[in-house]
């Protein structure tokens, strides 16, 4: 059975939304970020990213990671494309064109996108590691709006990015492009970006991922 290690307020959620798109079925065990916690090495911590247990599985101490028939992965969005292609189904490369496809977006979302979106999540809304600064929300929104219009040109057609259907890559994507749902501004600048990430979090696996994640403590 596959093994999730994090909680919902992570990038955890990336691969626990695409595990219930799959109906796979798997085992959380949660895992949280040791900045949330007043002291992460006390006895009666819980399970944390500093925790000599977790640090054993891995040693970089990020969430999330998985394990699966004794093989153990790091980095949400390459375990949500290793996911993807080994259980198959429409989500999956269907040739190495796609496959190519979806790892470069995948990609793209990690260089191009979230360190921007992450100021925007952390600099408008609330910073869990100190201050928000209002001027870093504004230097991010300005670096986004060059992504956002490369975004906004590749979904016209079909709406998705890769063979004209909900992929693996969307899915990666739209957890990196929502972390900028404060800045409304760059969403009204690319009407096709706004309705293709409401398209993907419509969808009952992301809706169902969330209302857990509303759940959590």
């Amino acid at each position: 059975m596959l093994t999730i290690y994090g909680v919902h307020r992570s990038r955890a959620s990336r691969t626990i939304w695409l595990a219930k798109e799959l109906g796979l079925e798997y085992r959380q065990v949660p895992v949280i970020q040791a900045y949330r916690l007043p002291d992460p090495a006390a006895a009666d911590a819980p399970l944390n990213t500093r925790s000599p247990a977790f640090l054993a599985l891995n040693p970089n101490g990020h969430i999330p990671a998985i394990e699966e028939d004794g093989l153990v992965l790091h980095e949400s969005l390459a375990i949500n494309l290793y996911l993807a292609k080994r259980h198959g189904g429409p989500l999956a490369p269907a040739d190495a064109a796609e496959d190519g496809l979806m790892t470069m977006w995948s990609f793209w979302a990690m260089t191009e996108a979230e360190p921007h979106t992450l100021e925007v999540l952390y600099h408008r809304t609330g910073n869990p590691q100190g201050p928000c600064d209002p001027a870093r929300a504004d230097a991010a929104i300005a670096a986004l709006r060059a992504p956002f219009a490369v975004l906004d040109a590749a979904l016209a057609g079909s709406g998705f990015l890769v063979g004209g259907r909900f992929t693996v890559a969307d899915l990666n994507l739209a957890e990196v492009i929502r972390y900028a749902a404060a800045a409304p501004e760059l969403f009204e600048a690319a009407p096709r970006v706004k309705a293709w990430l409401a398209a993907c979090q419509a969808r009952p696996a992301c809706r169902a991922m969330m209302a857990e994640r509303e759940r959590e403590s």
